[in-house]
């Protein structure tokens, strides 16, 4: 209590020095004024992409994106994703009950939604592609690749 009479006192009267009041005054400013870098196009998508899988993927097709065999695919060298990375955009928006044979193995595990828009979904798959698969910035997907991909509505 003694401590938290002492500090308000010393901030009311300004510690006795009008340059440590001036100093006070202009921190908050300097503050304010540090934004962080906004991180442009491809660049950005990736780190949201990222963000996604490693709220909303990793779970089941883990951190190396391996999969768990028999129950969770793989997306890292997977042949059912990059015969057909559209595809992968969708299912990631509108979720997935039927059948894949992936890298011959065969998964029947429902996939529900895991993205409400394409953006997060070209963001996701983009991150998967790049991240482990070795795709390099003029194979990734663009919002021009999902264009046709309808967003199925949720049902309750």
């Amino acid at each position: 209590m003694i401590t938290v009479l002492a500090v308000l006192f010393l901030t009311s009267c300004g510690g006795g020095s009008s340059e440590t009041k001036t100093t006070s005054q202009q921190e908050p400013a300097k503050q304010e004024e540090i934004k962080p870098a906004e991180i442009p196009g491809l660049a950005a998508q990736l780190e949201l992409g990222e963000k996604i899988y490693n709220e909303k993927c990793i779970v089941c097709h883990q951190a190396d994106a391996n999969g768990l065999k028999g129950a969770f695919p793989p997306l890292a060298n997977a042949d059912y994703l990059i015969e057909d990375i559209v595809r992968g955009a969708s299912q990631t928006l509108n979720g997935s009950n039927e059948e894949m044979i992936i890298n011959g193995e065969t998964y029947n595990a429902p996939m529900t939604p895991q993205v409400e828009t394409k953006e997060d979904a070209v963001a996701v798959i983009n991150y998967v592609l790049k991240h482990f698969n070795g795709f390099t910035d003029d194979q990734l997907l663009t919002m021009e690749d999902v264009k046709d991909v309808e967003i199925n509505p949720i049902k309750l």
